[in-house]
């Protein structure tokens, strides 16, 4: 963990759910813990297979708590928080063509428990794909793998009473197992896998322009960045 003004990582106790990879973690807002907690969302066990897992983990202790089950056993998919609070999902091993969101089961019943439903799927969505939310809430999958690298197109969901798929401009590659990011109206994608092999560049798409820009300047990285995550500072 990196602390804010840190100068370095510090190591946590290890989960106590044991090992698991490709999982999607999301960041809870809470003031109880003394590290703070995190949910850990699908991801592969010990033998490599998906699951529906959806587990609280105190930071401080390395306690993971089951939690209500993803609708689909997913990992290496597409993650993020809605300005609501609401967490979306997307694509993944297993779960390649299909969404769903964890939100309250009623519009506005506060002491409700949130659940998880299904939202509309498409067959664009691939595993090894990046995900975030744009500025005006919708949420936003890009690239990813299935048979081989997806189309370099990008989409996004549209929430709420009207919620639909629809296009955004495809980026300049296709662009799979990168690290992805929404800051001041942008996306920002670096490394991952491209057609040509691993790759150093970073992308940005601009929400005003409407266009994927590429950065000036590579990864400062000798070699190249596959699989790795992301988080805002």
């Amino acid at each position: 963990m990196l602390s804010k003004g840190a100068g370095a990582f510090v190591e946590l106790p290890p989960l106590s759910c044991g090992a698991i990879s490709g999982a999607a973690a999301i960041a809870v807002d809470e003031s109880d813990s003394a590290l703070g907690q995190v949910l850990l969302l699908g991801g592969g066990n010990q033998f490599g297979t998906s699951t529906k897992s959806v587990l609280l983990v105190d930071l401080a202790t390395g306690v993971c708590t089951p939690q209500a089950d993803l609708l689909y056993a997913r990992s290496n998919f597409a993650a993020a928080r809605l300005p609501d609070g609401g967490i979306v999902c997307a694509g993944g091993t297993y779960g390649r063509s299909t969404a769903e969101m964890w939100a309250a089961p009623v519009q506005g019943a506060l002491e409700a428990a949130w659940t998880w439903r299904g939202l509309h799927g498409t067959s664009v969505v691939c595993r090894y794909c990046g995900g975030c939310v744009l500025s005006d809430g919708r949420f936003a999958v890009i690239g990813g793998w299935s048979t081989g690298l997806c189309p370099s197109s990008c989409k996004v969901l549209t929430l709420g009473g009207n919620e639909h798929w629809s296009p955004l401009p495809p980026m300049h590659d296709s662009r799979a197992s990168f690290a992805c990011a929404a800051v001041a109206r942008c996306i920002i994608v670096a490394g991952g896998l491209v057609a040509g092999g691993r790759s150093k560049s970073a992308k940005v798409y601009d929400e005003v322009l409407g266009r994927w820009l590429r950065l000036p300047h590579d990864l400062p990285h000798d070699g190249e960045l596959l699989s790795m995550s992301s988080a805002l500072l």
